[in-house]
């Protein structure tokens, strides 16, 4: 999840009808997490893994896409889905810190499934989920024949957003992580898809978050904000001990650098400190031709093939993401079925 940098933000309440007409980068990862751990088994013997077809196969995040995309779609958004490519070595403690902990929550679920404790065994297979390479081409797959421009970055899906947005390819960047402010995002929309749904108890809202406010009203730099979520701590780094949000912001605008912080402070600073910044300011990314994203026609054939046919969906679900679109004005009537490309 990154920086948290919310203390720093004035986020506006925003919704999907605000971004009508715009070209959304959606940090694809973070979503399909959130499907795998939602769509799930919770019948009384179930092991409360991701939702299946009777043949097996994985559908949990098919379901989710479809919904999410179709709805973006309906209210005139045009989404541009993006998936992780190979983090960076930076990562790596990271990551391997977050494979441990769901191999632990596997040994944990597995034995509470032995002894028949399901209530615990789904509690716990929440922590135990894995979005599969194969996974990740099913749900481009899909996109794709729905027409959405969908595919891999070279490394962190939420950079490759932030630095297309900041190319001007895209509006603003759908993602929960604050580190696409740090890779230049000029917008950033947190809980974009998620806009009305509750969340123990309360309304969630979508929210509007500006680079360009953060940094005007905090009055820093770009170079400093980056200093300052190093500070706080990132993916890349865990950060000083002892230095928050309101500190730190303190610090930086006094001392300047995050080495003048370390120095004032006695603390030391953080191994690598350069090519953590590097990974902010410079990110790897695919170089995407203006024509790769593009709304295009939906193949409906292809689509029930993939989802009717190969995944067992009910023709009521599949129907029910066509009739939206319909609705919309988005599918032709007569001749090949298709959506305009608006």
């Amino acid at each position: 999840m990154g920086c948290n940098l919310r203390d720093l933000a004035e986020a506006e309440d925003t919704n999907m009808e605000a971004m009508r007409g715009k070209r959304v980068g959606v940090d694809s990862f973070l979503l399909a997490f959130q499907f795998l751990t939602t769509i799930r088994d919770r019948s009384p013997t179930g092991d409360g893994g991701p939702l299946r077809a009777n043949n097996g196969k994985v559908v949990a995040h098919l379901m989710g896409f479809l919904s999410r995309a179709s709805a973006m779609l309906s209210k005139g958004v045009k989404p541009v889905f993006i998936f992780d490519g190979e983090h960076p070595e930076l990562k790596r403690e990271e990551m391997d810190s977050r494979r441990k902990r769901r191999e632990e929550a596997e040994i944990e679920w597995k034995a509470a499934l032995e002894v028949g404790d399901f209530p615990t065994a789904q509690k716990l297979a929440q922590r135990c989920v894995r979005y599969t390479p194969e996974m990740v081409d099913e749900s481009i797959e899909m996109l794709q024949l729905m027409g959405i421009p969908a595919f891999r970055a070279k490394a962190e899906g939420e950079a490759q957003a932030s630095v297309m947005a900041a190319k001007g390819q895209l509006d603003a960047v759908a993602t929960q992580d604050w580190d696409a402010l740090l890779y230049g995002a000029p917008v950033v929309i947190r809980n974009f898809t998620s806009d009305g749904s509750k969340r123990m108890g309360r309304i969630i809202r979508a929210q509007r978050i500006e680079l360009q406010q953060i940094l005007d009203d905090n009055d820093i730099t770009k170079e400093q904000l980056i200093d300052l979520a190093i500070m706080i701590g990132t993916d890349f780094h865990p950060g000083i001990k002892g230095i928050g949000p309101k500190t730190g912001l303190k610090l930086i605008k006094s001392l300047g650098t995050l080495e003048a912080v370390c120095e004032s402070k006695e603390k030391e600073i953080p191994n690598r400190i350069d090519e953590i910044r590097e990974v902010f300011k410079n990110h790897p990314v695919v170089e995407i031709d203006e024509t790769d994203l593009i709304q295009g026609d939906v193949d409906i054939d292809g689509l029930r093939k993939f989802l009717v046919d190969d995944r067992q969906f009910s023709e009521k679900r599949f129907n029910n993401a066509i009739e939206l679109l319909e609705q919309a004005g988005l599918v032709r009537s007569g001749g090949q079925t298709s959506l305009f490309s608006f």
